[in-house]
């Protein structure tokens, strides 16, 4: 189940399970009693900010639910569980049409050739406008959406209208929604397509549920249902179709695993068959992070039969592990099962080789099967952090690999020019969540703050620098003295280093130490405090003592002859520039390009990007963008999207460079 946030899927899962008498009665998202949202946090927010997995009988079959998180900030989630489904359940709120995620989720199920089916949930709420709603499903979505039941008497119950072809209807007629449905799905069976029409005589469900699935398979067909989760209407009916009329894993459309080495072109599609007799091969698609079990790896299992105590391989790894213990899931609780078989879903614990993506299997045959690429959203929003208490260093740096392992949008950096660690996210919300379990679930207090931006420092001319280091204490003393000029090269060039020296001026014993000595000032930086790149330092003279020259002297002299050189090398600093592509509603275009024109940008390009979006292309310097999401948000109506990635280093605007260099300064006189 997919759909914006808001849409009710959690409550339409607990309405589900209450119906098929999983639990003895529904749970409410407000109290926080959900079989689903389970977790605190959850409760705290009042939003599924996980995906969470049920599973119950209902007709003779058995229904596996993914109920997924609705927000932008947790798409990563949403997106991961496709790759575990058959069908998409999209769930859209009755008073809000289709939103945002509701879009993006339908075209990334239509692009992993999923069967897709709509619910209109919440259809009992005030002031609903349902034919409106069905209107913009088939704006937006293709007139192959066609009900499959209907709301009858003020939304207190539903009729369903493939098995019913007349009744009384809240609006539309059952009659003509009944022969618009009969006449699709007969369309994919040639020889009831020429009985239908020669004789008229409409074919039986029975007849009717293969070229049902067809259509639904090949996109032909996406049923439009309703239900209300607060009362319980069209629950059944809902539950009725998917038992009877959704594909099980032997009828839908085949995963896209393959073989071969990922982004190579030596691929070749692998067709995994839903035989429990065949080699196992099933994929995860969900890692947590359990306080007592440890990591869980959440699988679907797509051929083959996974059996308690058997040995399974994680990706190509040369060694298995033993499945010590095999778990149905229900919302929060792991249940012990012997076996699983295909199609079903289950999870393992206490596994490390078992990660998010990563396929299991029983034989070497299959060490390089893969499922095709999630296409998760790059995480782009960023936050330096660091431990409030001192000693803590270690512990955070095991929680943010376990807040990493869960979550396939929460990347984890290590910025060795800064000494801290960034994590980047989709969006304030998302490092809010992940900030808030630190705290609460793992008892680790951190600061945050935007991450440090890698400005450089470079020179635009050729100067000389030299020093002499001279110290006497006592007994031997400390000499070295070295020449040297600076050059600069092209931008990105980086650095070089050249020994001139001749006649042994500066043994050869201590060049090293020179070259240490001025590497050390450029990592340091010289006016921002920011390293310096782009240009060639030549030492071409020195002097030296037979008793006092010493290494540490040369590191000295090296250090401040190329500072002295570089001040008088009309230094500068560099700030990145990073290449933007913003997606956003093509009513959105004029507010989000002047918004990038106030932040320095430099718009490149447009292309239309289909269904009613333009991808915005622009240079922008990467210190105006450090908080852009939320700004994108607020500007589309959290329609928009972007990606960034570096493009060059240039010349930052004067106003700036003073800005850095007196920020610098100060903490220089300050720390004197």
């Amino acid at each position: 189940m997919v759909g914006h946030t808001g849409s009710g899927k959690t409550s339409l899962a607990e309405a589900m399970l209450a119906a098929a008498g999983s639990i003895p009665q529904k749970g409410s998202v407000e109290k926080g009693t959900t079989v689903c949202d389970y977790d605190p946090i959850e409760k705290q927010f009042g939003h599924s900010l996980q995906t969470a997995l049920v599973n119950f009988s209902w007709q003779g079959a058995h229904l596996y639910i993914a109920d997924t998180p609705g927000m932008a900030d947790f798409a990563g989630q949403s997106i991961a569980a496709l790759g575990s489904a058959d069908t998409v359940l999209v769930v859209i709120n009755a008073q809000h049409g289709v939103q945002t995620m509701t879009e993006r989720l339908m075209r990334m199920a239509a692009a992993r050739n999923l069967c897709r089916m709509i619910v209109i949930n919440r259809i009992d709420a005030d002031n609903v406008d349902l034919p409106g709603v069905l209107r913009d499903i088939r704006e937006r979505f293709g007139k192959q959406c066609l009900l499959l039941d209907l709301p009858a008497h003020q939304g207190r119950d539903v009729i369903e209208v493939l098995d019913h072809d007349a009744g009384d209807a809240d609006f539309e007629s059952v009659t003509q929604a009944h022969r618009a449905l009969i006449d699709q799905i007969v369309e994919e069976d040639e020889t009831l397509l020429a009985r239908y029409l020669e004789e008229g005589t409409e074919p039986s469900i029975g007849e009717l549920h293969a070229p049902f699935e067809k259509a639904l398979r090949e996109g032909h067909l996406i049923p439009v249902m309703f239900t209300s989760s607060r009362t319980g209407a069209g629950v059944r009916e809902l539950l009725h179709i998917l038992a009877t009329l959704a594909p099980d894993p032997t009828e839908g459309n085949p995963p896209a695993f393959y073989t071969g080495d990922p982004g190579t072109p030596d691929v070749e599609p692998y067709g995994a068959i839903a035989d429990p007799s065949r080699h196992v091969i099933a994929h995860v698609f969900k890692v947590t992070m359990d306080p007592y079990l440890g990591k869980v790896g959440v699988f679907r299992v797509f051929q083959g039969t996974v059996r308690k105590d058997m040995p399974l391989f994680a990706g190509d790894a040369k060694r298995p592990f033993k499945v010590a213990h095999l778990y149905r899931v229900q919302g929060k609780d792991l249940v012990e099962t012997p076996e699983l078989t295909a199609g079903e879903i289950g999870a393992v614990a206490k596994i490390d080789e078992v990660v998010f993506d990563c396929v299991l299997h029983d034989s070497h045959d299959e060490d390089h099967i893969h499922l095709k690429s999630h296409q998760l959203p790059p995480p782009m929003q960023g936050l330096a952090i660091a431990p409030r208490r001192k000693g803590d260093e270690q512990r955070l740096s095991e929680v943010l690999g376990k807040l990493a392992a869960e979550d396939p949008s929460f990347v984890v950096e290590r910025d060795g020019e800064g000494h801290e660690w960034v994590v980047r996210g989709m969006g304030e919300l998302h490092l809010k969540v992940k900030i808030d379990r630190m705290t609460q679930q793992y008892k680790v207090d951190v600061d945050t703050r935007p991450p440090r931006v890698p400005y450089r420092e470079t020179i635009s001319a050729a100067a000389e620098g030299h020093h002499r280091h001279k110290k006497q204490s006592g007994g031997a003393g400390q000499f070295g003295e070295v020449f040297l000029r600076i050059e600069p090269l092209e931008r990105g060039a980086g650095f070089e280093f050249v020994d001139q020296v001749k006649g042994g001026a500066i043994p050869g014993v201590f060049m090293p130490a020179v070259e240490k000595g001025v590497r050390r000032a450029l990592a340091e930086g010289v006016i921002g405090g920011y390293p310096v790149v782009d240009l060639r330092v030549i030492v071409h003279d020195g002097k030296t003592h037979p008793v006092d020259g010493k290494e540490i002297a040369f590191i000295t002299a090296g250090r401040k002859a190329v500072i002295e050189a570089i001040l008088a090398a009309a230094p500068s600093v560099l700030e990145p520039i990073v290449e933007m592509l913003v997606d956003v509603p093509d009513g959105s275009i004029g507010e989000v390009t002047g918004d990038l024109a106030a932040r320095r940008g430099h718009v490149t390009g447009t292309r239309s990007g289909g269904q009613g979006t333009t991808s915005v292309a622009a240079l922008v310097p990467l210190a105006e963008i450090t908080e852009y999401a939320s700004r994108l948000k607020a500007l589309t109506g959290g329609a928009g999207s972007f990606s960034f990635e570096f493009a060059h280093y240039s010349a930052a605007p004067p106003q700036v460079q003073r800005a850095l260099i007196a920020a610098f300064t100060l903490k220089e006189e300050e720390s004197a």
